[in-house]
């Protein structure tokens, strides 16, 4: 009996070893998503749709754009975690074939020009500043700004900050920031959230078994084409951490993230009835009109959290609608 309860204190000891040794062996020391988005041209005569590489704030981000080449208004595309630029390629193809200026770009972290070390790199005001320098660097003046997951809480807080230059928003699956009344308080935090939050046990975590756990429940109902680039960003070692230290940067306790004032461009907001997110709720959806002074349109779906992947042509649609309104 002593023999067994010595080794299966051993095997307990020993797992979190081999779970970090697992992340590590799985990791990509070529750093061929690197390489491949240093290669990249700038956007310019002939790379007006693509993939290209924008020079913004002393950074290098990775990126996708279409429709450059014309004259009509702006649209800027944030991504969530964890996920890149590739899941906009059905809103951005569309928003372009209707004449829009449409700019999809791997966030601070994501891209690999684009990652400082230090988890204050990443705090939500860096994060606003990306996008304005990203637009400036596009020459975009004014431009809509539509964001999913994380990109909806830098929207959010970049649309609040900038009244003049964002001409409307629309926020895929996160409610105004102030609509939630205690970030901190159980149940509102996720347990995810805070697994999140602990640097080394996200890592090792999500990185076991070559990022088996995001690839089996996180990417199971995504295109083949956006896992791969998916897991290629996530293969090299530091993206991982670097997006993670969105989450670490984070402190809902002090309000940095809920202290947004009220929006007053037009809003949309789309959100699944699925979701399991603990900020998708009755008494978030009823103190979310406190926050939007201007038009405002909420559509609740029967969809999880991934909601261009769950109901891709209504959320479109709605997109759509919404940009053209405010063309």
């Amino acid at each position: 009996m002593k023999t067994i309860l010595i080794a299966f204190l051993g095997a307990l000891l020993a797992l979190p070893c081999l779970i970090w040794l697992s992340a590590w062996m799985t990791l990509d020391r070529s750093f061929a998503h690197t390489r491949a988005s240093e290669a990249l041209p700038p956007p310019g005569p002939g790379t007006s749709t693509g993939l290209v590489q924008i020079e913004a704030g002393g950074f290098q981000y990775r990126a996708r754009v279409a429709g450059l080449d014309g004259d009509g208004p702006a649209l800027i595309l944030l991504h969530g975690f964890p996920e890149s630029s590739i899941m906009w390629t059905p809103l951005l193809e569309r928003a372009a074939e209707a004449g829009f200026q449409v700019v999809a770009f791997d966030q601070r972290g994501y891209s690999p020009g684009a990652r400082p070390v230090g988890v204050e790199q990443y705090a939500i005001d860096f994060l606003v500043d990306d996008v304005f320098a990203v637009a400036d660097a596009v020459d975009f003046d004014t431009f809509h700004l539509i964001g999913h997951d994380w990109g909806s809480i830098v929207g959010w807080a970049a649309t609040s900050r900038e009244t003049t230059r964002i001409l409307s928003w629309a926020s895929l699956a996160i409610p105004h920031p102030g609509a939630i009344p205690d970030p901190d308080a159980p149940p509102s935090t996720p347990t995810y959230v805070k697994v999140f939050r602990r640097p080394g046990v996200a890592e090792a975590l999500l990185g076991t078994g070559g990022r088996w756990f995001m690839k089996t429940l996180m990417y199971s109902s995504m295109p083949a084409a956006h896992v791969a680039e998916y897991d290629a960003l996530y293969a090299e070692p530091g993206a991982l951490t670097a997006t993670l230290n969105w989450y670490r940067a984070l402190d809902p306790s002090s309000g940095t993230a809920g202290n947004s004032r009220p929006v007053k461009q037009p809003v949309l907001y789309i959100y699944g009835r699925n979701d399991i997110g603990a900020f998708v709720n009755d008494d978030v959806q009823s103190r979310m009109p406190a926050f939007v002074e201007g038009p405002f349109e909420t559509v609740g779906l029967d969809a999880g959290h991934w909601l261009i992947q769950d109901e891709g042509e209504i959320v479109l649609d709605y997109a759509m609608k919404h940009l053209e309104r405010n063309r």
